[in-house]
């Protein structure tokens, strides 16, 4: 696989995690966990903005978590690492050439465009934003040589799908 499939791969799997047409719909937090193949159960803090929609948008944080997941020292008294260090400058670059606005913007000040947060308007607008960030996760992974390897897709996969 090169560059540009891998990265395509990532935004795709993120598309259909969040969007839930082919698969149960996933928050965004945890769509990009699942996405790079990593546990989720701490993600769902991030869903709508902290719980609360006043933080800063659950995917965009979500994807500086999972480099730091998968680039970060183990040890828990260790410094960052160079790799996350470059890393973190690197996916807020990617994706603030890929989005509009704000990339700290909470998400309440994101959907308020949306009146109706449970509505397909935002529901699209959200699926897009945690594609851009699955891309722009992969893009900085395959620059720095730590492309992860993208588990089974859970549509794939009989049985696989949470219960």
């Amino acid at each position: 696989m090169d560059r540009a499939a891998y990265v395509q791969a990532c935004r795709e799997r993120a598309h259909v995690l969040y969007l839930g047409e082919r698969t149960p719909h996933r928050s965004c937090g945890i769509a990009l966990a699942e996405t790079f193949g990593l546990p989720t159960r701490s993600y769902q803090a991030l869903r709508r903005g902290g719980l609360t929609g006043e933080a800063t948008c659950g995917a965009v944080a979500a994807g500086l978590l999972v480099l730091g997941e998968i680039l970060g020292d183990p040890s828990p008294v260790g410094p960052p690492s160079p790799e996350l260090r470059a890393a973190a400058p690197a996916f807020r670059a990617a994706l603030a050439a890929r989005i509009q606005g704000d990339l700290d913007q909470s998400c309440n000040a994101r959907t308020a465009p949306f009146p109706d947060f449970g509505a397909r308007p935002r529901l699209l607008a959200c699926t897009a934003l945690a594609a851009e960030v699955a891309a722009s996760v992969a893009e900085v992974l395959w620059d720095l040589g730590r492309p992860v390897p993208l588990p089974p897709a859970p549509w794939e996969t009989p049985g696989s799908e949470p219960r």
